[in-house]
């Protein structure tokens, strides 16, 4: 069933080497449009996608028609619970390594579903980094850092500015960013449409009750783009100029919701257990599936971006608009390769606010890569006071610092930070 089209993404490499690991049945989540199943199609014979009334209707008659005896794609499989329990026990049974593929938009299990542990591989699919949409061709793996010993730093791009600019708003969806202007900004809008009126109430098991305050807390939440702005800061914008304010039982469950739809995608904060860093703060940094949705919601397109224009909404914030959604583009790129490095990603910062950085790449010996996102092409001392600081404070712990610019060129430092356009960095 494989498409004539397809472009290869980091995590085939991931899924391939987990079938040939063994694993009879992976489950591959993430949020609507970033490709789940074009991906899952290029290694199945036959599929089942749950989402069309009429195939729901023939499996909820016999679930275990899905148990062909070949590689079958259970797209969107959370329609019909029963057929993750049909595939758990076909593995159970000796299922052959590759055998069932599933694709899943929400997180959430559904009540009574076994979890799959053991027998079950959840795989997480992002939208697109930017070396998968071809901006660029990387010169510095995040794999190499991670690998220590501070490999040399060198490419040049051609990527600009208005070409971050313009990869923000066209999103990291395989099939939106290659629209039309117009129709990408409708289907844009749309996809927040649907997370609303069809998506939120399948988690939910009801009708939202006042939509359009949905709306403005998304609203405001994308205003709060890679900050860690309270969520008591993000309700009181989205009701700006109310005197009555929902509680935060009200509030919870849209936070919790839109995170089960991989909607909304924190960074968590990094808390190491192995070195002495005094007051950390433990708050997650706000970032929506594709910074693409943000701007969107914003209604902030490449001119008012690139101009400084503020947001709709009395959010304050460090820096422009366009910085956080930046940061937020290149966050993107690192959590889809630091994925394919097995690597968790998280972010830093202390109780004061006096010490800041954006991302913390952790091996599974806790060694980390720091990396700090700047909008501009010339790096000042200023810009790495605060790498230079985690340094001082963790030694040997910090395999590699990197800035990643705006600019053309990759270098290394003479205090030894890595300086890598966006363009230039990959797995």
């Amino acid at each position: 069933m494989r498409t004539l089209r397809y472009q290869r993404r980091t995590v085939d490499t991931e899924l391939d080497e987990l079938i040939a690991g063994g694993a009879a049945a992976i489950s591959i989540e993430g949020a609507k449009a970033v490709g789940k199943s074009a991906t899952a199609l290029e290694r199945v014979h036959t599929a089942f996608l749950l989402e069309e009334p009429a195939t729901r209707q023939l499996l909820e008659a016999d679930p275990s028609r899905i148990a062909t005896g070949q590689p079958t794609l259970v797209d969107e499989w959370h329609h019909l619970p029963a057929t993750w329990d049909v595939v758990r026990r076909a593995v159970d049974a000796g299922a052959a390594p590759g055998q069932f593929l599933l694709t899943g938009s929400a997180s959430a299990p559904h009540p009574g579903t076994h979890s799959g542990a053991a027998r079950i591989v959840t795989v997480r699919m992002r939208p697109m980094a930017l070396c998968e949409r071809g901006v660029g061709t990387p010169t510095v793996s995040l794999a190499a850092l991670l690998a220590g010993g501070r490999p040399p730093i060198g490419g040049t791009t051609e990527v600009d500015l208005e070409r971050y600019v313009d990869e923000i708003v066209r999103s990291g969806f395989p099939a939106v960013r290659t629209m039309s202007d117009r129709l990408r900004r409708a289907q844009l809008r749309g996809y927040v449409d649907r997370v609303i009126d069809r998506d939120f109430p399948d988690i939910m098991d009801r009708k939202v009750r006042n939509p359009a305050a949905l709306r403005r807390w998304l609203t405001a939440y994308a205003a709060a783009t890679s900050t860690v702005t309270s969520y008591e800061k993000i309700r009181d914008a989205a009701t700006f100029g109310e005197g009555d304010k929902p509680s935060r039982t009200t509030t919870q469950p849209y936070r919790d919701t839109l995170e089960a739809l991989y909607v909304l995608d924190p960074v968590r904060a990094w808390l190491p257990t192995n070195n002495h860093i005094a007051e950390l703060a433990n708050s997650p940094k706000h970032h929506l599936a594709d910074p693409a949705l943000a701007a969107s919601l914003l209604g902030l397109g490449p001119g008012a971006l690139l101009s400084g224009a503020p947001g709709p909404l009395p959010l304050p914030r460090d820096g422009v608009l366009l910085g956080a959604l930046f940061e937020s583009l290149v966050a993107l790129s690192v959590r889809v390769f630091a994925q394919a490095a097995e690597a968790n990603v998280g972010h830093l910062r202390t109780h004061r606010g006096d010490h800041e950085i954006d991302l913390i790449v952790e091996r599974d010996d806790r060694k980390i890569v720091a990396v700090e996102t700047k909008l501009t092409a010339t790096i000042t001392d200023d810009d790495v006071k605060h790498l230079l600081w985690l340094r001082n404070e963790i030694g040997d712990d910090l395999l590699d610092a990197v800035v990643v610019t705006t600019g053309r060129h990759a270098y290394r430092r003479t205090d030894g930070i890595a300086v890598v356009p966006a363009a230039l960095l990959g797995p």
